[in-house]
């Protein structure tokens, strides 16, 4: 398993449970949704992947190491994660410099380096800003950025946070070009987010929590099929779903094409 999570249980300052016997497997190539409401746990779980938070019990293994016996530096090799807001992490004076940071700090060589950061630049069609500012951009723009340098890192993990908050459908359609690349290169990808049509069109499982505890782990065709496990995460059906349900299909469709399909 590239991911195990072994009854992960974490408490903030003051004895504040955000996470209590968390427990699921994930295998290379998979794309799986994290699910729930605000505060549910889902951003400290992800914390724990890449080593900023460490278990207050239980254990997380990326690859087979134990990420308490590892280094944020170490594990940052492994896993590479997109914050919510782009200008978290944003740092740098050009759009080059800015995505090529993260496979410097890791060590590749100069080739590789250029290779991965022309390619993450044309995947999300910011090739043609590479000399500008980042902050001389809009904000769906610096979020391309940002998914651009976490994608030239060329990680076998890689989490999304809430990632197409913001952007336009042409962005979106990037977002998932992208997807497609890195699901070929056999690739984990972890989606965090409440976009439900995004998730039913490009995600195969959902693990969702609810008060820091997991309450579902399962395909997302299952999961929005489930209205009150939907309401329990604070999510609504998306609107295809809602659509298979007036017309009482028997399997909610996932997408339009799906839809279609159906009928």
């Amino acid at each position: 398993m590239q991911i195990k999570i072994d009854n992960l249980s974490f408490q903030y300052a003051g004895a504040i449970s955000a996470l209590e016997n968390v427990s699921f497997d994930i295998s290379a190539g998979e794309c799986v949704a994290l699910a729930g409401h605000n505060g549910s746990g889902k951003s400290t779980l992800v914390k724990h992947l890449n080593g900023l938070l460490q278990p207050f019990a239980g254990k997380v293994f990326i690859e087979g190491n134990d990420t308490s016996t590892e280094s944020v530096a170490r594990l940052a090799g492994h896993v590479a994660l997109l914050f919510q807001n782009p200008d978290d992490q944003i740092c740098k004076q050009s759009v080059w410099e800015e995505v090529a940071f993260g496979p410097k700090n890791l060590g590749y060589s100069a080739p590789r380096i250029d290779s991965l950061v022309n390619m993450s630049l044309y995947l999300f069609d910011v090739l043609d800003v590479r000399a500008k500012n980042p902050y001389d951009l809009g904000y769906s723009e610096r979020k391309r950025v940002a998914m651009a340098s976490i994608v030239a890192m060329d990680t076998p993990v890689i989490v999304f946070d809430e990632p197409t908050a913001g952007l336009d459908s042409y962005e979106i359609s990037l977002l998932i070009n992208a997807l497609r690349t890195l699901k070929n290169d056999n690739k984990t990808v972890i989606i965090i987010s409440h976009d439900v049509d995004f998730v039913a069109e490009n995600c195969t499982r959902a693990i969702c929590l609810a008060g820091g505890r997991q309450v579902f782990d399962g395909g997302v065709r299952e999961l929005f099929s489930n209205q009150t496990l939907l309401a329990s995460c604070g999510l609504l059906p998306p609107q295809v779903v809602q659509l298979s349900n007036h017309f009482d299909m028997h399997h909610p469709a996932l997408s339009p094409e799906e839809f279609v399909n159906e009928l």
